[in-house]
């Protein structure tokens, strides 16, 4: 194995050595199979000599008692083994599992931007399911059939050291192919783990998108690619198998070898005895279950390995920054940005650049532009989803950048054009967070401000009701309505709505809005709008375009100004 492979497992075995009194005992009863394997094969050469031959009473009168002693102590060692191994495996991967989850709650929204969902869900599930191969069963195979070779020399040493010494002549040989297949095995199982993401990943997006695909007819090229994706995994698993049905001949060959080596030097003089001869003979051929097993085992943990460095370098990743000291209590709400400019990446050019913006507390400020202004990037500076580039934003006087994460954001409520919705009941989707274990009456007036409480009552199961897969047994507006009862309930000075209304029909709108307008009493809220009702009734705007502030005033003023917000509201693009 190489270097790094040995990193690798160094690696693993962190996460074994919590547990190294399970470790333990399935090693002791690995090493109890073992040594009986061992001993049943040694047991051939007293059988012969002193049972056939010589006719030894007291060794015929005992044998009984020994070979049902040998099986009851392999049956407690492949007992001991197989569970101990079992709850091992297993619990590495709940760990592992439960890690790579809690770390990529906490990585940035960058690091989402460029990632494939499907393929992090692959690591997650597919990868982590390999890691049981290196460490479960491939760690009870290493062991019981290392310790099971290691006595089958000790026998044949016992008999003939001599002719043992004949296998070590081969040994180079079979270590040099063994090292060669190692990293075959390690080259596919990377490519394996990387189409596997692929295959999810297309699927993934041809069941999310099922509507789009069957409107523009594109079934069959979703189905091509995916038949592309798994192709090249099935060709990538059959170099693997390949490599395995060789590897087993091949080290089997050399094994012959050396039974051949060690027949032709047996039967010359001084020749051994029948009990002697008939356990090496037994010892070499039972030496070929280890040396093969061992030999497979290599793809397995090649294969956990290709897998483990797929999670460690999940688990490597920085999570999101977070170098804030500072928690504010209660806020007014009171917004300042100061020549702020972002970009993506340092040699981008500018989403935004030079914003100068003061955000008075309880004011309403609708931000609008075409699209790509970067209404939503500025959105996403204040609440630290990115860091801006240059200048700085404060929150009711502190820099966002000396308050702690968790606290910064404790001060936002957010209802997004894309409502997210958890595969939960009504009560825990709005109930849900910072507010977990709300009391059913601040959820129903949460509801009933959002102007949702009428339809939800009428369900079957009210609050307890299951929304399904991102709310799919509701519509569009009564997902949108749950999403700002959730908003509502929060009741954080600052409310940011993503075009909050634009799924709902014109009385369910005039419904929020009415909503809205006794929250600004007690709120900062930011719109993102697209809907003139909505910019119409804000207290200032603010208009964008290609990452600058172009204009802002009240909805009177921008219009007299004939500029570029005349124009948007004159053609209703306010995308």
């Amino acid at each position: 194995m190489a270097k790094a492979g040995f990193k690798l497992y160094n690696r693993i075995l962190k996460y074994v050595w919590p547990f190294w009194g399970a470790v333990l005992v399935a090693a002791l009863g690995n090493i109890l199979c073992a040594a009986s394997d061992s001993y049943a094969t040694y047991l051939f050469k007293p059988l012969l000599d002193k049972g056939f031959i010589d006719k030894n009473a007291h060794f015929l009168a005992i044998l009984p008692a020994i070979i049902v002693g040998i099986f009851v102590a392999r049956g407690v060692g492949s007992f001991l083994s197989t569970y101990f191994m079992g709850f091992l495996s297993k619990k590495i991967v709940m760990v592992l599992r439960q890690q790579m989850f809690a770390h990529i709650m906490h990585l940035p929204a960058q690091f989402f931007d460029q990632s494939a969902s499907a393929k992090l869900l692959s690591r997650l599930t597919y990868n982590v399911d390999q890691i049981i191969q290196a460490t479960g069963v491939t760690f009870r195979i290493l062991v019981q059939q290392t310790c099971f070779l290691a006595g089958l020399i000790v026998v044949m040493l016992i008999t003939n050291w001599h002719l043992t010494l004949l296998i070590f002549v081969v040994l180079p040989f079979l270590v040099t192919f063994v090292r060669f297949v190692s990293q075959r095995f390690r080259k596919l199982s990377r490519r394996i783990q990387n189409a596997m993401g692929d295959v999810m990943h297309s699927a993934e997006e041809s069941i999310i998108s099922y509507r789009e695909v069957r409107i523009f007819g594109g079934e069959a090229q979703q189905i091509r690619q995916f038949d592309h994706n798994v192709t090249y995994n099935f060709v990538q698993e059959m170099k693997v198998t390949l490599t395995d049905a060789l590897s087993s001949p091949i080290i089997q060959f050399f094994c012959s070898l050396i039974l051949a080596l060690v027949i032709y030097f047996a039967v010359r003089p001084p020749a051994m005895s029948p009990g002697s001869f008939v356990a090496m003979l037994t010892a070499m051929l039972a030496a070929f279950k280890p040396i093969r097993d061992l030999s497979q085992v290599n793809s397995s943990i090649q294969r956990g390995l290709a897998a483990a460095e797929g999670i460690f370098e999940l688990i490597d990743e920085s999570p999101e920054q977070d170098h804030g000291q500072q928690e504010l209590g209660k806020i007014s709400g009171h917004i300042r940005l100061d020549k702020v400019s972002f970009r993506y990446q340092p040699d981008h050019a500018p989403v935004l650049s030079n914003i100068a913006l003061d955000i008075p507390a309880g004011k309403t400020v609708a931000f609008v532009g075409r699209s790509g202004s970067g209404k939503t990037t500025l959105i996403s500076l204040l609440t630290r989803f990115y860091e801006a580039s240059e200048g700085a934003i404060y929150l009711d006087g502190v820099d966002i950048h000396d308050l702690k994460l968790k606290n910064l954001r404790r001060h936002f409520a957010m209802v997004s054009q894309h409502v997210c919705l958890f595969d939960d009941t009504i009560y825990h989707n709005i109930a849900y967070g910072d507010n977990e274990g709300a009391s059913e009456e601040a959820v129903i007036k949460a509801l009933k401000a959002a102007h949702a409480w009428d339809f939800v009552q009428n369900m079957p199961q009210g609050l307890n009701t299951l929304v399904g897969e991102n709310g799919y047994n509701l519509s569009g507006g009564q997902r949108q309505r749950l999403a700002i009862a959730r908003a509502i309930l929060k009741n954080a000075p600052i409310l940011i709505l993503d075009e909050a209304t634009s799924a709902l029909d014109n009385e369910s709108e005039r419904a929020i809005q009415e909503a809205l307008e006794e929250l600004r009493q007690d709120c900062t809220i930011l719109v993102i709008a697209h809907r003139l009702s909505t910019i119409e009734k804000a207290d200032w705007i603010v208009v964008l375009d290609q990452g600058q502030i172009v204009e802002q005033g009240q909805h009177e003023q921008l219009l007299q100004q004939n500029g570029v917000y005349a124009q948007l509201h004159s053609s209703a693009s306010f995308s």
